[in-house]
């Protein structure tokens, strides 16, 4: 049976221990139900969509088609949302397969469109965005961003950089020696540090005491190949008032305006020669921060990507029952 559109307010979200896209439908009005593989008609009969991570779902190829099943006599869109393209985790390539063939997603939504083909009926871009509740000025203002005492270090790199504990991570490792070597002569004050220990509060003081924030590399880069999605670093540094310098990233367009609100360099050669000039334009790089700032606040929240989320859920929706009037 197929049950009509009855204003329901819910959202089912099995994505594990990701609190801020919970938080930001939650702020929505959305009633939210966490990690049910197995609801009941009831809650069903509340929820506009389903939520899950599209690596949870392929592991459980039996368990996610009697899932879609029972979605699809409630008239509620499966919604699986990759934060990890193109390299998917490194999932077998069987699964990913498996989401293809049998289409299960009424809507894929991912970080990036690259290889996003066949995986659901509609493809959603849905970026990365800042967790404002670990993630913002601190009570500092714009105002003091300005000014060139308040920093502590000239150029900071704030994330993964163990590559004897993860290989995958050597590239950046190596990436930002060379970096250092290269603005030593400079007297430049480098800051690159793992996140490992350190408490969301304690990384948001240290973009915030940094003239240049860097991103470089991310984990879903795929051997070799750059994800044109951006981290959530990208969000994140502009939310806490920093200047991002990030190596390119397709996706930035569509987010940005690029060397208006976002900054990206080519190589090796090209970061130091946009950190050398940044540093000596530092009100140049500061209305770049806050234009970022503005746009990350108004545009790249979880808030906002809930919002997407309850619209496409609602479109499928409604898409549904009118092809269904129309095969009466």
């Amino acid at each position: 049976m197929t049950h009509a559109l009855a204003k329901p307010n819910g959202f089912i979200v099995n994505f594990r221990n990701f609190q801020p896209i919970k938080e930001g439908l939650e702020a929505q009005g959305c009633t939210v139900y966490e990690n049910l593989w197995t609801p009941t008609d009831e809650q069903l009969d509340r929820c506009m969509g389903y939520l899950v991570c599209m690596y949870d779902l392929a592991k459980r190829p039996f368990a996610a088609l009697r899932l879609k099943a029972r979605l699809k006599s409630h008239n509620i869109p499966l919604i699986g949302w990759n934060v990890d393209g193109p390299w998917n985790k490194g999932e077998k390539r069987w699964r990913l397969a498996f989401l293809r063939r049998f289409q299960l997603l009424d809507i894929y939504a991912s970080h990036t469109l690259q290889g996003a083909h066949g995986y659901g009926r509609v493809t959603l871009y849905l970026p990365n965005a800042a967790d404002l509740k670990s993630y913002n000025l601190g009570g500092v203002t714009l105002k003091t961003l300005r000014d060139p005492s308040w920093y502590d270090y000239d150029v900071s790199f704030l994330g993964g950089i163990d590559a004897d504990r993860y290989p995958e991570l050597r590239d950046r490792a190596e990436f930002l020696a060379r970096l250092r070597a290269r603005l030593a002569p400079h007297g430049i004050r480098c800051h690159f540090v793992s996140a490992d220990g350190m408490t969301t509060d304690e990384q948001a003081r240290l973009i915030r005491k940094s003239r240049i924030n860097l991103n470089y590399g991310a984990r879903c880069d795929d051997a070799g190949v750059v994800s044109w999605g951006m981290p959530e670093r990208c969000f994140g540094i502009p939310a806490c008032g920093g200047f991002l310098l990030s190596d390119v990233r397709e996706h930035a367009k569509d987010d940005f305006v690029p060397d208006e609100e976002y900054v990206m360099f080519k190589d090796l050669e090209d970061c130091e020669a946009k950190i050398l000039y940044y540093l000596t334009h530092f009100d140049r790089a500061r209305d770049i921060a806050e234009r970022a700032h503005a746009r990350v606040m108004r545009e790249h929240t979880y808030q906002k990507r809930a919002q997407a989320l309850i619209a496409a859920a609602r479109a499928h929706r409604e898409r549904s029952l009118r092809n269904a009037a129309a095969s009466r």
